[in-house]
This record gives structure tokens, sequence and C-alpha cells, in this order.
């Protein structure tokens, strides 16, 4: 985890080479990053997230998404999306790239970009 001063907050920077396995390590992550370095957004490379994290129907997505507002803290995931083949997921990039909490973006300065309204 790498902590990144960003306008008014640090956010944390996770290494692209770590895997998370399950919401709790997630989870693990969030507050790591958030009680322990007084971040208030955190960036996840997709290739971190692993295939489930992508195929709505598992709902992995959603359980991670909700701990994100449960406490009250902010998502970048960096990636390439314009190639989504499920149009759902299409959809799902979409809608949360016009909200405030979650965002999906292409490289990692369009993530601290996005997060830098925290």
């Amino acid at each position: 985890m790498n902590i990144v001063n960003n306008e008014r907050q640090p956010v944390a920077v996770i290494d692209p080479a770590t895997r998370f396995l399950s919401v709790q390590d997630i989870l693990d992550a969030m507050v790591t990053a958030q009680y322990s370095n007084n971040c208030g957004g955190l960036v996840i490379y997709s290739e971190s997230l692993g295939e489930a994290f992508f195929d709505l129907r598992s709902g992995y997505a959603g359980e991670v998404l909700q701990k994100f507002s449960n406490y009250d803290m902010k998502l970048a995931v960096i990636g390439d999306f314009g190639h989504c083949k499920s149009r759902s997921l299409r959809d799902f990039v979409r809608e949360c790239n016009r909200g405030n909490r979650v965002f999906f973006k292409p490289s990692l300065e369009a993530g601290l970009q996005a997060l830098a309204v925290l």
C-alpha cells in the first residue's frame, strides 16, 4: 500500500500485484488505509479484484461496494473497461462513474483525479 497525498486527503494505492481473494481482504485494506493512514479513498487495479468482481451475477462487486459505502470511503478501480463484453457490466461502470463514490478509470492519474473531490 502506497499513500499518496491527493489534494485535501491522502489516498491509498494498492500495488497491482496484490490479489484480493475475499471481501474481508478488501475490508482489511480499507481499514488499514482509513484508520492507520487517514485515507479517504482507495485505488485498486482491476487485476487485483479477480474475475468474480466483474461477474455481476456473483454479487461480489455489490458486497464490496457496500463496504465502501458503509465506511464512507471512495474507490477508484484502474483498468481498461472500454472492451467490457457484458452489457450489464458496461452499464454498471457507466453508472458508477456518474456517482461520487466509486469510479472505474483507465489510469492511476485519472483515478486519483476522480478521488480528489473527496
